[in-house]
């Protein structure tokens, strides 16, 4: 199955953290909502590579994310099954009630973040499940 996901993670202490080209990044405790694509051959499967950088078991440092990863618990995951481009707009609606983590996640379109922080997790699960209910009902 193919798509787009917004992982829902926690971070329990602040913590800075140096993310590839973006440079160092101080990251808030709380939550964080992170939007990808999974419309590629290995679709919703990116989400368990994901969990393998989270758990230690794959150490590559591929996407900004993975430098997150290591580092927070993840919550939940929202997913929308889509041959639509819709990752962008599921970030942009996210970032409506959510604060973006400039450029995070986004060298590869104009979007202003692809990361999302709240520092109430029910704010961001909210956030994420609207946009995710309302990308196929508005388009």
């Amino acid at each position: 199955m193919r798509g787009i996901y917004t992982l829902i993670l926690d971070l329990e202490h602040g913590i800075r953290i140096r993310v590839g080209s973006i440079g160092e990044i101080l990251f808030h405790a709380g939550s964080y909502a992170y939007t990808g694509s999974a419309r590629g051959p290995g679709g919703f499967r990116r989400i368990n590579r994901h969990v393998a950088v989270m758990n230690g078991e794959n150490t590559t440092r591929r996407w900004h994310i993975d430098y997150l990863l290591p580092y927070v618990t993840l919550r939940d995951v929202i997913t929308t099954a889509t041959d639509m481009d819709l990752e962008c707009e599921a970030a942009r609606r996210i970032g409506i009630n959510c604060v973006p983590v400039p450029r995070f996640g986004c060298t590869d379109c104009r979007c202003t973040s692809h990361l999302h922080y709240s520092a109430s997790y029910t704010e961001v699960l909210s956030a994420c499940r609207e946009a995710h209910r309302s990308l196929l009902r508005d388009l």
